[in-house]
């Protein structure tokens, strides 16, 4: 039978193949293969793949200073929380302990939320894969605030919430002292060291009370100002309505 002119292979074309195979296996080499031959004759590759992001966490552990800290104390038997591995690494529990590095943790973070596996997701559920492998102080607060600086995230995700009805009015007051109350912030500091308002209004008379507070003060502090400016003057009222 004559060969037809389709599977013919000319010169040009088994050099080809000769070059392309040439410059696989110089690429095979460089990446560390392991080449060989089998019983039948046939070229084995074996090529070991594994990832660095627990060398780099590693390394990082040894120069933060909380976690030498801790690593010295689980040495000594006082630190319980925390164990030393074989190969060096500091877990808490069965979670690698991820050093103060911003570096590091970028890497981890971006690694959960924007590889091809991890596809952007919301910070709850990035918390809770991260939460398995991984363990650093504040650790679902960044996740958070990395989320929320997301540029995709934030075009492309959307709340999931019922729609909401419509505003409901207040019915209006039948007597005086059914007030509203707010808290307006953001004033320079005063002499006494003010740095907000307390805004109580009768929805009835219109009349308002302005009364200078600090942003820091307690609920028990804010009870105290309340009796002596509203309830000594005008008794207990019918009704408060406040955000």
């Amino acid at each position: 039978m004559v060969a037809d002119a389709l599977s013919r292979k000319n010169k040009a074309t088994l050099g080809r193949l000769t070059v392309g195979k040439e410059r696989q296996l110089t690429e095979l080499k460089e990446m560390g293969a392991d080449l060989g031959i089998n019983v039948g004759g046939g070229l084995v590759a074996q090529l070991l793949v594994r990832p660095t992001y627990r060398e780099h966490i590693l390394h990082a552990q040894f120069r933060d200073k909380e976690g030498s800290k801790i690593r010295k104390n689980v040495e000594v038997g006082v630190e319980t929380k925390f164990q030393v591995t074989v190969d060096g690494s500091l877990m808490m529990g069965q979670r690698l302990y991820v050093p103060n590095d911003k570096t590091v943790k970028r890497m981890v973070l971006q690694e959960a939320h924007e590889s091809k596996f991890s596809i952007h997701p919301g910070s709850t559920k990035m918390y809770r894969d991260l939460k398995h492998l991984y363990w650093w102080p504040n650790m679902k607060k960044e996740i958070a605030e990395y989320v929320s600086k997301c540029g995709i995230c934030q075009q492309v995700k959307v709340e999931h919430q019922r729609p909401v009805g419509p505003l409901q009015p207040l019915k209006i007051p039948e007597w005086k002292w059914e007030i509203t109350m707010d808290f307006v912030s953001g004033f320079p500091k005063g002499r006494k060291g003010s740095d907000a308002i307390w805004v109580i209004i009768d929805r009835l008379m219109k009349s308002a009370l302005f009364l200078p507070i600090k942003m820091t003060d307690s609920v028990d502090k804010l009870v105290k100002i309340y009796i002596n400016e509203v309830v000594q003057l005008h008794g207990i009222l019918v009704s408060i309505v406040s955000n």
